[in-house]
Protein backbone atom coordinates (compact mmCIF):
# COMPACT_ATOMS: atom_id res chain seq x y z
CA UNK A 1 0.00 0.00 0.00
CA UNK A 2 1.27 3.11 -0.55
CA UNK A 3 1.81 5.96 1.87
CA UNK A 4 -0.84 8.61 1.06
CA UNK A 5 -0.26 12.11 0.92
CA UNK A 6 -0.55 14.63 3.67
CA UNK A 7 -3.81 15.51 2.70
CA UNK A 8 -4.93 12.37 1.75
CA UNK A 9 -3.75 11.40 5.18
CA UNK A 10 -5.85 15.14 6.42
CA UNK A 11 -8.97 13.52 4.33
CA UNK A 12 -8.81 10.30 6.18
CA UNK A 13 -8.45 11.76 9.76
CA UNK A 14 -11.39 14.06 8.80
CA UNK A 15 -14.02 11.25 7.73
CA UNK A 16 -13.18 9.57 11.19
CA UNK A 17 -13.73 12.49 13.09
CA UNK A 18 -17.44 12.47 10.88
CA UNK A 19 -17.57 8.73 12.36
CA UNK A 20 -16.97 10.16 15.84
CA UNK A 21 -19.27 12.58 15.69
CA UNK A 22 -22.14 10.29 14.43
CA UNK A 23 -21.60 8.29 16.91
CA UNK A 24 -21.34 10.84 20.12
CA UNK A 25 -24.62 12.97 18.50
CA UNK A 26 -27.11 10.00 18.83
CA UNK A 27 -29.58 8.16 16.81
CA UNK A 28 -30.86 10.92 14.11
CA UNK A 29 -34.56 11.67 14.63
CA UNK A 30 -36.44 9.55 12.29
CA UNK A 31 -33.73 6.65 12.29
CA UNK A 32 -35.56 3.40 14.10
CA UNK A 33 -33.31 1.49 16.65
CA UNK A 34 -31.89 -0.92 14.29
CA UNK A 35 -30.72 1.25 11.73
CA UNK A 36 -28.68 2.88 14.13
CA UNK A 37 -27.21 0.13 15.80
CA UNK A 38 -26.07 -1.01 12.33
CA UNK A 39 -25.18 2.52 11.78
CA UNK A 40 -22.86 2.77 14.82
CA UNK A 41 -21.48 -1.18 14.20
CA UNK A 42 -20.53 -0.12 10.63
CA UNK A 43 -18.93 3.47 11.88
CA UNK A 44 -17.13 1.63 15.25
CA UNK A 45 -15.38 -0.64 12.08
CA UNK A 46 -14.66 2.22 9.78
CA UNK A 47 -12.44 3.49 12.85
CA UNK A 48 -11.07 0.30 14.28
CA UNK A 49 -9.40 -0.26 10.78
CA UNK A 50 -8.46 3.29 10.23
CA UNK A 51 -6.58 2.66 13.28
CA UNK A 52 -4.47 0.13 11.88
CA UNK A 53 -3.20 2.12 9.53
CA UNK A 54 0.68 2.90 9.81
CA UNK A 55 0.65 6.58 8.42
CA UNK A 56 -0.37 8.75 10.78
CA UNK A 57 1.46 10.70 12.51
CA UNK A 58 0.81 13.84 15.10
CA UNK A 59 -3.54 13.34 15.15
CA UNK A 60 -4.81 12.76 18.21
CA UNK A 61 -6.93 9.63 18.73
CA UNK A 62 -8.43 10.20 21.65
CA UNK A 63 -11.90 10.82 20.55
CA UNK A 64 -11.48 8.17 18.03
CA UNK A 65 -10.70 5.54 21.14
CA UNK A 66 -13.14 7.24 23.06
CA UNK A 67 -16.25 6.90 20.01
CA UNK A 68 -15.41 3.13 19.47
CA UNK A 69 -15.54 2.40 23.18
CA UNK A 70 -19.28 3.89 23.52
Amino acid sequence: METPTTEEIAQHYSAMLDSVNLINNGKPEGMDGTEWTDCVARNKEHLELMLTRDFWTTEDMAPVNAAIAL
